[in-house]
């Protein structure tokens, strides 16, 4: 039964490991916010596993804070996520960064160059003219 327990916590400890860092990594709020309810799945099965490896049932109300804890949270930025206009909650990535920096630059650098003198007519019609 030991053996269980141990293979049982070093699963945990890994996902929950991995799930930290996709939450430090990103790139979007959506992606951190499921990595953190991971994280929190990972410390409940961790109660879990204690509770059952040393035959305890008071932990159960601590599991069920717990467990109330990460859905509200999870309701809650669902809920945000939900109401912000399209696109301006969302981490851009560096590629769509980059992307909007170039497009800015080069418009400034339109504006900044000097409009093309315009082509000198020497006699004839005016342009557009109907003889």
């Amino acid at each position: 039964m030991t053996w269980v327990v141990l293979v049982c916590a070093a699963m945990i400890t890994v996902g929950a490991a991995l799930a930290i860092v996709r939450a430090e990594r990103g790139p979007s709020m959506l992606d951190r916010t499921i990595a953190l309810d991971i994280t929190v799945t990972a410390v409940i099965a961790a109660f879990a596993l204690y509770a059952a490896s040393q035959r305890r049932a008071d932990v159960v109300p601590v599991l069920v804070v717990l467990s109330l804890v990460g859905f509200v949270g999870s309701v809650t930025i669902a809920r945000f996520a939900a109401v912000e206009p399209e696109g301006e909650g969302r981490v851009r990535t560096r590629e769509e960064v980059a992307a909007e920096e170039a497009a800015r630059r080069e418009a400034e650098e339109a504006e900044l160059r000097p409009a093309a003198e315009p082509e000198e007519h020497h006699g004839g019609g005016a342009e557009g003219e109907v003889r």
